[in-house]
C-alpha cells in the first residue's frame, strides 16, 4: 500500500513538474548507528541498538521557496530476520523566504528539533522515531532562532489512543553571551471507545540557559559553558493538579582536535518524564561523554562517544558509534 503511494505522488508530480518545476532534486542518508547501554547497576533498561537507517528521497524545487519531498525512511536493526524492520513515509512541503522555515507532513527531525536536551527528548526518539509528522516553524537570523512545532503521534481510532507532543525552542546569542531555552509536552488521551478508570493524562518539560560560547577564542575548536534551570509538569485529569519539579542544570562542551568531553549535571527534584531521560527522575545526576570524531570527509562524519551516568551511587556506562552521510544533488528542468 505505502509504494502505491509513493509511486502515485511520484507520477502527480512529474505532470507537475511539466508545468511547473524548476529543479529536480535527490536525496540520499545513511545512518548507521551501535548504541550499547549497560545501565544495569542503576536498575534501568539495559539494551544495544544495533543497526540503521537508509532515507531516499525526490523532491521538486519549484522556485527559490517552495519544495515538495517525497521518500522513505527504512529501518533495518542487526540480526533480525527481515530486511525492513519499519518504514516510515517521507512526504513533506517546505517553504523556505529569507529567515523563514515552514514544514509540512512528515518530515525528518534531525537538524530541526534533535537538538533538544535528552532530559526533554530522549535520544532514542533519533532511532525510532526519525520523522516529525505534523507541522513545523523555523525563524532564524543572526541573532535570533525560534521553532514551534507539532507532532502527531498516535491518531485516535476505537483502540488507539490520540496522543501528540507540542513544543518550542529558541536561542538568543549577542557575541558571546547566549540564552536558550525549549519546551514541550505530551497530551495522551483515551482511545475512541472509552477504558474504565482511565483518564487524559498532559505531561510535558521546560528548560531556559544561559551562558558563553567561546569557540574559536581559546586554543580550544570550541567550549561552551551555560547554567539555567528546569520544570516538568504533569497531571491526571480529574486526578489531582499539576506535579511541577524543579532542579538546577549546568552544562559544559568542548572540542579539540576531533576530540571532546561534554558534561551536564542535575540537582533537584526527581521527575517522570514519558517522552524524556529516565535518568532524570534522580534527584542528582551527571552525564559525561568522551567523544572522538575519526571521520569527517564532505558529506560523511562518524562519531564514537563513551558516555558515564553517575545516579543513585553507581556509575552506568554506554558505547556508541553513529555514522551519517548524506548525498544530495539537483537539476535544473526550467524551460528556456
Amino acid at each position: 500500500m505505502r509504494i502505491r503511494l509513493l509511486l502515485t505522488f511520484a507520477v502527480l508530480c512529474t505532470a507537475f513538474n511539466n508545468i511547473y518545476a524548476q529543479e529536480l532534486e535527490g536525496n540520499l542518508n545513511f545512518h548507521g548507528f551501535a548504541d550499547n547501554r549497560e545501565y544495569a547497576r542503576s536498575k534501568r533498561f539495559s539494551e544495544t541498538i544495533f543497526g540503521m537507517r537508509v532515507t531516499p528521497s525526490v523532491g521538486l524545487l519549484i522556485d527559490s521557496a517552495h519544495r515538495i519531498r517525497l521518500g522513505v525512511n527504512v529501518m533495518h536493526e542487526f540480526g533480525s530476520p527481515k530486511f525492513s524492520n519499519k518504514a516510515d513515509i517521507v512526504a513533506y512541503y517546505q517553504y523556505l523566504k529569507k529567515d523563514w522555515n515552514f514544514y509540512m507532513g512528515a518530515f525528518p527531525r534531525e537538524g530541526l528539533i534533535s537538538d533538544f536536551p535528552r532530559a526533554i527528548l530522549n535520544d532514542t526518539l533519533n532511532y525510532y522515531r526519525p520523522n516529525v509528522e505534523g507541522m513545523l516553524v523555523k525563524y532564524e537570523n543572526e541573532n535570533w532562532k525560534q521553532v514551534i512545532f507539532i507532532d502527531w503521534t498516535s491518531r485516535q481510532t476505537a483502540t488507539a489512543r490520540e496522543n501528540f507532543i507540542f513544543g518550542f525552542s529558541g536561542r538568543y546569542k549577542k557575541d558571546a553571551f547566549f540564552v536558550s531555552h525549549y519546551a514541550m509536552m505530551l497530551h495522551n488521551a483515551g482511545p475512541g471507545i472509552p477504558i474504565p478508570d482511565d483518564h487524559i493524562q498532559d505531561n510535558g518539560a521546560a528548560m531556559v540557559k544561559a551562558g558563553v560560547d567561546l569557540s574559536h577564542k581559546t586554543f580550544l575548536d570550541s567550549l561552551t559553558i551555560s547554567a539555567g534551570g528546569m520544570m516538568s509538569f504533569e497531571r491526571t485529569r480529574t486526578q489531582g493538579g499539576w506535579q511541577t519539579p524543579k532542579g538546577l542544570v549546568v552544562d559544559l562542551s568542548m572540542e579539540y582536535h576531533r576530540f571532546g568531553i561534554t558534561n551536564f549535571f542535575y540537582k533537584g527534584e526527581g521527575h517522570h518524564l514519558i517522552m524524556g531521560d529516565k535518568f532524570y527522575t534522580s534527584k542528582t545526576y551527571n552525564r559525561t561523554d568522551l567523544t572522538w570524531r575519526p571521520i569527517i570527509y564532505k558529506n560523511l562524519e562518524g562519531k564514537l562517544a563513551l558516555s558515564f551516568h553517575f545516579v543513585d551511587g553507581v556509575i552506568d556506562s554506554q558505547q556508541a558509534f553513529g555514522l551519517r552521510y548524506n548525498l544530495f544533488g539537483s537539476r535544473s528542468l526550467k524551460r528556456k
